[in-house]
């Protein structure tokens, strides 16, 4: 009997993938990929280079921000069964929500949670405990955040949204953002290899995370495994093996059916997870966000996923609705995006039509820019970095990590920007194995950028030139 196209991608993953990651530097990896109603998985390398423990398919690996995508799952169940209201403000759930900005306070929406538009700062870490609490103590640490922007007036990924989302889910719920996610997602989809926690994770085959303390150093463990817990809701804690997220996945592609074929998201909340909420800006990631959902301006099909990152683990989820295909790629350090294009590139062409679109490239060619509208120093709770000219005319970006991704030994970024397309400029210098081009948003009054955009927004300090 010949092979089926899903057979000969399941053999090409076994061939192909040891040697896709030691070309990444990426200690190990699993992938998972569904077209219909079958399943192929493969596994390679090893999840700690501390103890040579190999990869499996039955290991766990932290997703990262995918979870995002499973606590808007969450709260699209509540709006099936008519307890919460997208366009109703936060503080009809959760009366207690404050942020600095009392205006924008009262204002957000639990759409605007979700589609990352609420425009407060997003990437706050603060640690308030491992118990059950740990959500509800979290919205206190939000009450000097600084207001960025408008509510609804831009895209700015948003961390701690997803947070507040979580704490209305327990709210309305009535029992902690565990026992929801165990409740209403792992058990209905039949998920045995996930885990909420560290405490759950040390029951199985567990990936740790791997960085380089130095810019071109040598790969190490990391020191921590998760990030706080308080931030679960948006991706802090949850590890599972490619195929249970894969299931995750299917039931989305099944219009909200779960593996038994009962209901566990209705088809209505099924779309408008995907349908588009705002445009992101013009940096070579997705066209726009839905409820959840990253959509992707791929060449054919439609394309939606999510992507994952935390301590030295990177995760990659892709759907392809017309094929009815699924992948998942979970991988614990290196240079995850090569292991992502080789291998997305190549499932996602065979089995759904999809060509992955080009990496942009430096163009020599490429005009002088007007760098008094850029330069400048840019600032979020995680980095500070600063845009400056040098005697030849050049434009030159320096990040420095600060608060938690300083903890974390994230290392320091400087490279040459130079034109891409119109205010995107594209560094020169590779991070992470890619060239991720960023945007210069906004007017501050001056005729200059007020926003430094990379997925986040992050505002110019004012007088900085």
């Amino acid at each position: 009997m010949p092979m089926s196209k899903l057979d000969e991608v399941g053999a090409w993953l076994g061939h192909r993938l040891p040697d896709v990651l030691a070309g990444s530097r990426v200690p190990g990896a699993a992938v998972a990929v569904c077209a219909g109603g079958e399943v192929v998985d493969g596994a390679a390398g090893v999840l700690s280079t501390a103890t040579g423990v190999e990869a499996t398919v039955d290991s766990l690996f932290q997703i990262g921000s995918i979870t995002k995508v499973l606590t808007a799952t969450l709260a699209m169940q509540l709006v099936d069964e008519e307890k919460l209201d997208l366009d109703a403000p936060v503080r009809t759930y959760l009366p207690e929500f404050r942020i600095a900005d009392e205006r924008a306070a009262e204002r957000v929406t639990v759409r605007q949670l979700m589609c990352h538009v609420a425009g407060f700062e997003g990437d706050i870490f603060t640690d308030t405990g491992k118990g059950d609490d740990c959500i509800e103590k979290f919205l206190g640490a939000l009450h000097q955040v600084p207001q960025l922007f408008e509510p609804g007036e831009m895209f700015s990924y948003n961390n701690a949204g997803f947070c507040v989302l979580g704490r209305i889910v327990e709210s309305v719920r009535g029992k902690p953002f565990d026992d929801c996610m165990r409740t209403h997602l792992f058990e209905p989809l039949g998920l045995t290899h996930a885990a909420n926690d560290p405490y759950e994770a040390i029951i199985h085959r567990t990936a740790v995370g791997h960085i380089e303390r130095t810019p071109g150093g040598q790969l190490e463990p990391t020191h921590v495994w998760a990030l706080a817990r308080s931030n679960a809701p948006a991706g802090s804690m949850l590890a599972m093996r490619a195929r249970d997220l894969l299931a995750f996945a299917r039931m989305h592609l099944a219009g909200g059916l779960g593996p038994d074929g009962s209901p566990v998201l209705s088809p209505a909340s099924v779309r408008a997870m995907r349908q588009p909420q705002i445009e992101q800006p013009d940096i070579n990631q997705g066209a726009a966000w839905g409820l959840g959902w990253e959509l992707f301006d791929l060449s054919g099909p439609t394309v939606f996923g999510h992507d994952g990152n935390t301590i030295g683990q990177s995760a990659f989820l892709r759907v392809v609705p017309e094929r009815d295909v699924a992948l998942v790629i979970v991988t614990n350090g290196g240079s995850p995006k090569q292991v992502f294009r080789e291998i997305a590139g190549h499932v996602l062409h065979e089995l759904g039509g999809v060509e992955l679109p080009r990496q942009p490239v430096p163009d020599p060619a490429a005009p002088a820019l007007d760098a008094s509208r850029y330069v400048g120093t840019y600032v979020s709770s995680t980095s500070e970095t600063t845009v400056s000219l040098d005697e030849e005319g050049r434009l030159w970006l320096e990040r420095i990590p600060m608060g938690v991704t300083a903890e974390l030994d994230e290392a320091p970024y400087r490279t040459e920007l130079i034109a891409w397309r119109g205010d995107a400029l594209l560094p020169v210098e590779p991070e992470g194995g890619v060239r991720a081009p960023l945007a210069f948003l906004g007017d501050d009054g001056e005729g200059r950028a007020a926003y430094l955009h990379t997925g986040r927004a992050d505002k110019r300090v004012p007088g900085s030139s």
